[in-house]
């Protein structure tokens, strides 16, 4: 599959920041990303562990990869970087979200998909505990390991700069031993939800950003240009030799002065 070679004068620690045209550059070149971490992951183990977010990325997402007659969909699993404590079928599911714009357009088995259990879902902090079980079960086997290490996790920006269910000064922010956690009181509907940790998304090979739209300029600005502020997608830093990488288009970074590297095609992540 194709993707990019990333510019070697980045420290490895740095994001790269992909920036595009268009919504339909980037969900191309997103799709080409995704496939060759999914081949990357395949030539090491028996499944692509992708965590995803809801948001507009679905939609983004699913556009230039349903159809593809080239992806071992059967090898995919997958997980919710974070998720709603609503039934499945519910608006405001991350779930849902991701099964309209992509899980009933492609041939993912759907014991591959990995949901809460809707059974507790008056009891967030088990819906939590069953979540972390499924990653144990997926990650752990029979070896033992401090957190799991997914091949791509990907994530969006809210306006305030919360990604995942992390929020602005939220006492979740400082969690570093549990790989799930719970919270009812989300400042943004609805308020009860599970996230992974940022040990989590910090262990993980990579991790991608995706916005859109002039109405992300401002916090785009903020998260890139000024991480010292430490909003809380800035504090996504992943361990080396993994790597941030940011796909937005050109409307989202209108006011954005980080370099931008160019998108080329290759056989590398």
């Amino acid at each position: 599959m194709s993707s990019e070679a990333p510019a070697p004068s980045k420290k490895a620690t740095e994001p790269i920041l992909y920036g595009f045209p268009s919504t339909d550059d980037l969900s191309q070149a997103l799709a080409n990303f995704v496939l060759a971490a999914q081949d990357e992951a395949l030539k090491k183990q028996a499944t692509f562990k992708i965590a995803i977010s809801g948001g507009s990325l679905p939609k983004v997402l699913g556009k230039n990869l349903i159809g593809r007659s080239d992806v071992p969909w059967n090898k995919w699993e997958v997980f919710f970087a974070d998720e709603r404590v609503v039934p499945l079928d519910h608006e405001e599911s991350n779930f849902r979200l991701n099964d309209e714009n992509l899980f009933t357009h492609v041939p993912i088995p759907r014991q591959n998909i990995h949901v809460i259990d809707t059974s507790k879902l008056d009891d967030p902090e088990a819906v939590a505990d069953d979540y972390e079980k499924q990653l144990v079960a997926s990650f752990v086997g029979s070896s033992s390991i401090a957190f799991p290490r997914f091949d791509l996790v990907l994530l969006g920006i809210g306006p305030d700069g919360h990604t995942c269910s992390l929020f602005p000064g939220h006492p979740l922010l400082n969690e570093m031993d549990g790989w799930v956690a719970w919270l009812d009181d989300s400042p943004k509907p609805p308020p009860t939800r599970i996230t992974l940790t940022y040990p989590v998304l910090n262990h993980a090979h990579r991790v991608a950003f995706v916005s859109s739209g002039e109405s992300k300029q401002e916090i785009m600005e903020k998260v890139l240009d000024h991480p010292e502020e430490g909003l809380p997608a800035s504090r996504v830093k992943v361990i080396s030799p993994g790597r941030v990488y940011f796909f937005s288009d050109e409307a989202a970074l209108g006011r954005v002065k980080y370099e931008r590297t160019k998108f080329e095609d290759s056989s590398k992540l």
